[in-house]
């Protein structure tokens, strides 16, 4: 198996207990703002698999705000998230699903605000990395 980069060996620098729960999520999370062009004002997140789970216990929750509102993998702030987000006006839920998808580690997240609403699903494949 050939590696692109040392860190699908190693893993991120990051916050957090696990590079697919916890960074591969902050970047998906950040992916979805990239995306969305601006701070959301409100999200709702799908959670499948394992990520619906354990998603409390390895900080996949508060990883996927800290992306919805900018945060690297390796940044402190991912673990006040919550309240920064709730701080900055924006609200959001986790919906845990029961029914299986493509893999366990797979996250589908519905933002928007008043100018508009976006969804992207998002797969987080270990080291940090997603698809």
């Amino acid at each position: 198996m050939k590696y692109r980069s040392v860190f699908e060996i190693i893993g991120p620098v990051m916050i957090g207990p696990s590079s697919s729960h916890t960074a591969g999520a902050a970047r998906i999370g950040r992916v979805a703002r990239d995306l969305f062009g601006r701070q959301p004002e409100w999200a709702k997140i799908h959670l499948y698999g394992s990520f619906a789970e354990t998603y409390k216990g390895h900080g996949t929750d508060v990883a996927i705000i800290g992306g919805l509102l900018d945060y690297d993998t390796f940044d402190e702030r991912i673990k006040t998230a919550f309240e920064d987000a709730t701080a900055l006006g924006m609200t959001f839920e986790f919906i845990p699903e029961e029914e299986e998808a493509e893999h366990p580690n797979t996250a589908k997240i519905r933002i928007g605000d008043s100018q508009g609403e976006m969804e992207l699903v998002g797969i987080s494949i270990g080291g940090g990395q997603w698809k």
